[in-house]
C-alpha cells in the first residue's frame, strides 16, 4: 500500500538520537535550545519554543494571548480539529471562516464580510487562526491589515508549512502575525516523532509560552525569598508540554535537510500537475503567485464529482493500493461541534471541498515511477466513474 505521506529517516538522524540516548540527559538538556535556535534562525524569527505537539503549541499560544471565557476564536473549517480545539481548551467560543475554492485557504472576502458583521454584533474575535493548508501560506498581509483594523491577534497555524515562504519571507518569520505554529509529526515536512513549536518576535509572549510548557515553574526569578538552593516556584498553572532531548536531536538533524525535502516536494508536485494538465475538471489546489509552498500535501480537486462519485473513486484508489486521504472533513460537521450548534450549510465552500477532494501520495522518497502508477490508477478510476 502506497501511503499519502511517510517520514524520511537517515542514518545521520538515527545517530543523532542514539548519541543522546547514550548520554546522561534525556530531557531539559542542551539539544532543545539548540533546536529552537536553529529553527528560529532558519525562519528569521526572534524566539522559538519547542513543545510535545503542535496542538500543545496552539493551546499555549492562545493562553499567552489571554484568550478566555467570553472571547471568540475564529479559524478555518478545513483543518485538523486542533486549530479550533485550542480555543475550546481556553474556555473561548469558536467560529469559522469559509475557504477559497481554488486554494482551500481562508477566504479573505469571507473574512472581511464576517468581520464587518461581527463589529455590528459586538463579537469581534480576540484570536484568528489562519491555516496554511497543504503547506501553502494564507494571504497574511491582507489578514494583518484586517487584524490592525479590527484589533485581533493572529496565530498562524503553519503545521504544514515549515520550509515555505510568503512574499519572499520564510513562513514562521511572524512578519504578519503574533505567533506561528509548526508541527513535527511524522507525516510533516520534518519530524521529531511527535512535537511542535511556537515562534514569535514578542519577548513577553515567548516568556509566557516557555513558562506554561513547564508547569508554570520558575527556577530563577522568585516572587518570594529563596529558603535554599533546592527552591523553585510554581508561579502560574502550566502544563507538562516539554519536548525531549532525543526529539530535539532528531529535529536538528532533520532540519539540515529541510530545503532538500521541500525542493523534492515541489518537483513531485510539478510532475503531478504536468501529468493531469489536460484532464478536464481535475486539478490540484492552486499555489498563489507570491507563495512558495512546502507542499505537505498533494490535494486533488474533482470539480464535477458528485458525493457518490467522490466516494467511489476514493475507495477505488485504496482498493488498488493507493492510500489516499481526505484533508479534511470540515471541523464544524464533527459531532462535537454539531453539539455546539453548527449545522450543514454554514460554510458551503468548505463542505463542497470535502466532497470533491482528496490527497494523493506525496513524500520525499516518492519516485516518478510510483507517481505514474498513482496516476494510472487514478485515470482508470476517473473513467470508471464518468469523470474523465
Amino acid at each position: 500500500m502506497l501511503p499519502y505521506a511517510r517520514q524520511s529517516i537517515s542514518n545521520e538522524d538515527i545517530e543523532s538520537v542514539v548519541d543522546v540516548l547514550r548520554g546522561d540527559t534525556l530531557t531539559q538538556g542542551l539539544r532543545l535550545p539548540e533546536f529552537e535556535q536553529a529553527v528560529a534562525r532558519k525562519v528569521c524569527a526572534r524566539h522559538a519554543i519547542a513543545v510535545n505537539s503542535a496542538t500543545s503549541a496552539l493551546h499555549l499560544a492562545c493562553l499567552a494571548l489571554q484568550l478566555g471565557v467570553e472571547d471568540w476564536l475564529w479559524t478555518s473549517p478545513i483543518s485538523f480539529v486542533a486549530s479550533a480545539n485550542c480555543g475550546i481548551y481556553c474556555g473561548a467560543k469558536v467560529d469559522f471562516v469559509d475557504v477559497d475554492a481554488s486554494t482551500g485557504l481562508m477566504s479573505i472576502k469571507s473574512l472581511s464580510t464576517k468581520l464587518a458583521q461581527a463589529k455590528l454584533d459586538g463579537k469581534i474575535p480576540k484570536v484568528l487562526v489562519p491555516v496554511h493548508l497543504a503547506g501553502t501560506s494564507c494571504d497574511m498581509q491582507a489578514i494583518a491589515e484586517l487584524a490592525n483594523h479590527y484589533g485581533f491577534y493572529v496565530i498562524e497555524d503553519a503545521s504544514h508549512a515549515i520550509g515555505g515562504a510568503y512574499s519572499g519571507q520564510p513562513v514562521g518569520s511572524c512578519e504578519y502575525s503574533d505567533i506561528t505554529i509548526f508541527s513535527f509529526h511524522p507525516v510533516k515536512i520534518i519530524t521529531t516523532g511527535e512535537g511542535g513549536m511556537a515562534l514569535t518576535n514578542n519577548s513577553l509572549l515567548a516568556q509566557k509560552i516557555d513558562s506554561l510548557r513547564g508547569h508554570g515553574i520558575d527556577r530563577v526569578n522568585f516572587e518570594f525569598n529563596s529558603p535554599g538552593p533546592w527552591y523553585y516556584e510554581q508561579q502560574e498553572l502550566g502544563f507538562n508540554y516539554r519536548m525531549t532531548e532525543f526529539q530535539a536531536a532528531l529535529g536538528l538533524s532533520q532540519l539540515q535537510r529541510l530545503d532538500q525535502f521541500v525542493a523534492s516536494r515541489q518537483s513531485l508536485m510539478k510532475f503531478y500537475r504536468n501529468a493531469i494538465q489536460d484532464w478536464p475538471g481535475i486539478d490540484f489546489l492552486e499555489e498563489p503567485k507570491n507563495v512558495y509552498s512546502s507542499y505537505h500535501l498533494a490535494v486533488l480537486r474533482l470539480e464535477y464529482a458528485s458525493p457518490k462519485q467522490h466516494r467511489k473513486l476514493f475507495e477505488w484508489m485504496r482498493v488498488n493500493g493507493v492510500w489516499v486521504q481526505l484533508h479534511y472533513w470540515p471541523i464544524h460537521l464533527h459531532p462535537y461541534y454539531r453539539r455546539l450548534g453548527f449545522v450543514e450549510g454554514q460554510f458551503p465552500v468548505a463542505e463542497s471541498y470535502a466532497l470533491t477532494s482528496f490527497s494523493l501520495p506525496l513524500f520525499y522518497r516518492l519516485t516518478n515511477e510510483q507517481q505514474c502508477d498513482v496516476l494510472r490508477i487514478l485515470k482508470e478510476g476517473l473513467a470508471q466513474n464518468g469523470l474523465l
